[in-house]
């Protein structure tokens, strides 16, 4: 008896892509030759996502529903899917068809292989040249930094066993960066490289600022490198300081007459100010991540579901 796979969409602003997915992974599906649910997450979406996703409800038992009462963001959305989720396996998605329905055949191929966890590897973006070029810095920066190896360029797009969602579904934190959270599991994990393409419809959530809190969320869950960084700031600080203060009991000693003025004294006293204010700022950033988990909030709220037996707990 074949394996099934659940594949989990996460939606936001997607509507017209919808329907183009859902066909695509149908056909994948049906030439794997397995069981399959689609499930669409409907993270809250402004335009007519939810019109769309009822109208493909309703067609299609297989094609299932959950909708937020708000954008929790899309690492909820796939959170959201995999409590609901009842395949042997799933796979994460993107609603934008930016990661291609096609790849989850080689996804499938080596998950009969026995491997427990298959990604995506962004070998090429269509997108501008500087764009592409800061996500693979970002990508080298993350992997040297981060406790864990996290793989370069690799992203949300995945076939995960029910073996690993399970031990997901089960991490207790809210502020969740999953492509982090699947390395850290560990298994088996392979990754199969393709070009990621521009996005079909619209135009991307993503700008500067958003990318700039996504590495904020990948650094301050995966490193303590920031903080490792105030020691050795610290401790830098102090040699320069015993360097100063010898300097200045060799210059008094050699011209004792020499004019003293006060730029030195604002020099050092912005440098340390800055010091200060990073070591803060970097404290700020664990204390904010402590501060969301301890409230204990859920990670997301469902309105609605379509097509499932029974509600989940969200």
């Amino acid at each position: 008896m074949s394996r099934k796979i659940s594949a989990i969409i996460a939606c936001y602003k997607d509507a017209q892509a919808m329907p183009i997915m859902a066909e695509r992974l149908e056909a994948t599906f049906r030439k794997i030759g397995c069981d399959y649910e689609i499930i669409f997450v409907n993270d809250g979406s402004p335009d007519d996502t939810q019109e769309v996703l009822e109208k493909l409800a309703a067609g299609n038992p297989r094609i299932k529903g959950i909708t937020h009462s708000r954008n929790f963001g899309s690492q909820a959305a796939f959170t959201s899917g995999m409590a609901r989720a009842s395949g042997d396996a799933c796979v994460f998605l993107d609603g934008d068809l930016q990661d291609p329905p096609e790849l989850i055949e080689d996804f499938h191929k080596k998950w009969l292989e026995g491997f427990d966890v298959i990604y995506g590897v962004r070998v090429k973006r269509e997108m501008p040249i500087l764009w592409e070029l800061a996500y693979k810095g970002f990508y080298r920066l993350f992997q040297k930094m981060a406790y864990i190896r996290v793989p370069v360029d690799a992203g949300d797009f995945s076939l995960i066993d029910r073996k690993v969602f399970e031990v997901l579904k089960r991490l207790p934190e809210r502020d969740r960066f999953m492509r982090g959270l699947r390395a850290w599991t560990g298994f088996r994990q392979v990754g199969i490289p393709y070009v990621r393409p521009e996005r079909m419809f619209g135009r991307s959530t993503n700008n500067l600022l958003s990318n700039f809190r996504w590495a904020k969320k990948a650094i301050f869950s995966f490193s303590y490198v920031p903080l490792e960084m105030i020691s050795l700031g610290a401790i830098g600080v102090a040699l320069l300081s015993v360097l100063a203060i010898t300097f200045q009991i060799i210059d008094r000693i050699l011209n004792p007459d020499l004019p003293r003025g006060v730029s030195t004294i604002i020099i050092v006293s912005l440098f340390l100010g800055s010091i200060q204010l990073f070591s803060l700022a970097f404290i700020a950033e664990y204390i904010g991540k402590i501060f969301e988990e301890v409230k204990g909030r859920p990670h997301f709220v469902v309105a609605k579901t379509l097509n499932f037996d029974e509600k989940s707990p969200s």
